[in-house]
């Protein structure tokens, strides 16, 4: 199985060309601004560095949220983009289980965004990425129970937090067998409504 990954629900952009579990070529950058001019090019690029094209994956793993607004929809678009011009199979991916493949010793595995205002969006997962929480948007003080015995991951400089260094192919590994999605069913999760759409929820 040939794939494409790609991750732009943060400030993080991860995009990776992979044959099975195995990376084959991948790039990762911090990027604040302009993503959507910078993730077509990176996707080129890595084809170039591999033996086959982009018309020869099997699968697209997009992480579809929680996250940034702007970067998941610059993510999703591409990956819909590409799946429905290339009749490609797409299965979506959490952003904060992608977090929870990052090795560490405790029982737990707590990935969380920053979502300000003192809330998180975070989940807890085990060793084998089994849910224990699913993927919340709750404040940060909630979390508490379970970061007694739970490493916190996150790339937001919350306290005490290990910076994520995800296994892409403990990810692939586990989802590979999935349902797919339809290119056109496939849409952000954010978690919670923009910030527009809860305003206007208020004045209805």
């Amino acid at each position: 199985m040939r794939s494409l990954v790609i991750d732009t629900s943060s400030f993080f952009m991860l995009v990776a060309v992979m044959e099975e579990n195995q990376v084959l070529a991948s790039y990762e950058e911090e990027i604040h601004t302009d993503m959507a001019s910078k993730i077509v090019p990176t996707i080129e690029l890595l084809f170039e560095k591999v033996t086959f094209s982009i018309e020869d994956i099997d699968k697209i793993f997009i992480v579809n949220g929680p996250g940034s607004f702007t970067g998941l929809r610059v993510g999703v678009t591409v990956a819909k983009t590409i799946a429905w011009a290339l009749h490609k199979e797409v299965i979506p991916i959490s952003s904060l289980e992608l977090m929870a493949t990052t090795e560490v010793t405790t029982p737990y595995i707590i990935p969380a965004i920053d979502a300000r205002r003192g809330y998180v969006y975070a989940g807890v997962y085990d060793q084998d990425l089994n849910v224990i929480m699913g993927d919340k948007y709750l404040p940060f003080e909630e979390l508490s129970t379970y970061l007694e015995k739970g490493t916190l991951i996150s790339r937001d400089n919350l306290e005490n937090s290990q910076v994520p260094k995800v296994d892409l192919s403990k990810m692939v590994t586990k989802h590979k067998n999935d349902k797919t999605v339809h290119p056109h069913a496939l849409v952000p999760n954010y978690l919670k409504l923009t910030e527009a759409e809860e305003n206007k929820a208020k004045k209805e």
